[in-house]
């Protein structure tokens, strides 16, 4: 468990203390919950580009960064498909710098045409070269595309398309920041050499006064049942064919979603994983292949990627990826392998815990989802799953009609 106390100002602002006196450092972590599920067909990438927005200085600060390095600190932020988060690392004697300069952003960030401009350049930028300009960047754009018709989902995070990008409209930035950038749609947590008292004064002495939102948030549309495979097919100057085969799963607090979970850890993660064993070292088909869950709030996807040895199709390399998972759900799970797959899960939790961000982000993203004792108990759960759950969840979730697969083809 990482201990916390909490509690919530008038305006909505949610509010998390974990205090740690071993270490001098604070840790300021501001999650907003917006991501692109948030975001609507024409404006996609809004979160995302916002999170570079929110950099660009405030009202009363030119330059946040310039303003927190005086002070001994230094920050970052991401953007996913649900959340954006903030977060800062200085010395806790320094604390109050944070809160003023995150709720200077949060009431009065009033982006010039400027740092509009300039920031959208940033972002047209990432995404040449991320996506477009790198091989097999934009195969999320075709995987999400294909698997998802009417979720917000069906774009990446950087947005659809660049022309999106160009054609945000100043009402269009302050819209989505008085909608999203308010009190009540955050989580604040702070971490570190600090008291609940003394957070508790600094968050009513800045966040008290900022109101908490009065547009409504739009609700997201919900994907219907997938009712057959669907495939489609990408030519691209690549070195190799690529395979990218997506299954509709569980969302993260549904049931299913933990097993889901395991059933990528135990055909896919690691060199003695099946996958690996099965189509790499002992196959001259796939040069690399891996199965991991996007991990989302809203039902997600189950992925299959792997990039093809020379002169191997994506197709073949569809078809032998079927055969490992036909195999794994027609015998019993062995006891070794599920334990080791749990325990690796055990060691990566301890691990993440060790550092003080990481306990913040933890606290924060369950916090979000709207019960922080999740982090505990949801491991818990993961850790009594049966095997036999895990196949069961495997013959639900792994058939053909529940696919979509991207074949990512060489120019020959």
């Amino acid at each position: 468990m990482i201990t916390y106390e909490q509690f919530f100002l008038d305006n909505g602002l949610q509010v998390l203390v974990h205090r740690d006196p071993s270490t001098k450092i604070a840790v300021f972590n501001m999650l907003y919950k917006v991501g692109s599920r948030n975001e609507v067909s024409g404006k996609t990438g809004l979160a995302h580009y916002f999170e570079h927005l929110m950099f660009g200085g405030s009202q009363h600060v030119p330059s946040f960064d310039t303003a927190l390095e005086k002070v001994g600190g230094s920050c970052n932020a991401f953007t996913n498909t649900d959340i954006t988060n903030y977060y800062m690392t200085l010395p806790a004697v320094n604390l109050e710098t944070a809160f003023w300069l995150e709720s200077d952003r949060m009431m009065y960030l009033n982006p010039q045409e400027k740092t509009i401009e300039t920031q959208r350049k940033v972002v047209i930028e990432e995404f040449k070269q991320r996506y477009l300009n790198q091989p097999y960047g934009d195969a999320f754009h075709h995987m999400r595309a294909l698997a998802y018709e009417t979720h917000p989902y069906q774009w990446p995070t950087i947005g659809r398309t660049i022309e999106d990008i160009v054609n945000y409209q100043k009402e269009d930035v302050e819209e989505f920041y008085w909608t999203h950038y308010r009190p009540d749609n955050a989580v604040l947590v702070v971490a570190g050499d600090v008291t609940t008292d003394q957070v508790q004064k600094l968050s009513e002495k800045w966040f008290s006064g900022i109101p908490k939102g009065s547009i409504q948030r739009l609700g997201i549309p919900r994907e219907l049942p997938q009712r057959g495979k669907k495939t489609r097919v990408i030519e691209a100057d690549v070195p190799t064919d690529a395979l990218y085969k997506a299954y509709h799963m569980p969302a993260k607090l549904q049931e299913g979603y933990l097993e889901a979970d395991l059933i990528t850890d135990i055909i896919g993660f690691g060199r003695s994983s099946l996958l690996e064993q099965t189509l790499v070292k002992n196959s001259d088909i796939f040069a690399s292949i891996g199965a991991y869950i996007l991990g989302t709030v809203d039902p997600g996807l189950l992925v299959f990627s792997g990039k093809l040895e020379k002169g191997k199709t994506a197709e073949e390399g569809e078809k032998a990826l079927d055969e490992v998972v036909k195999q794994f759900l027609q015998k019993p799970i062995e006891e070794t392998i599920l334990q080791k797959v749990k325990n690796q899960a055990e060691a990566m939790k301890t691990y993440e815990s060790v550092q003080l961000l990481n306990r913040a982000m933890s606290l924060a993203y369950y916090a979000h989802l709207g019960d922080v004792n999740l982090y505990q108990t949801e491991y818990e759960k993961k850790r009594a799953i049966p095997s036999q759950d895990i196949l069961n969840w495997g013959h639900t979730l792994l058939g053909e009609d529940n696919a979509s697969t991207v074949y990512y083809k060489a120019i020959s």
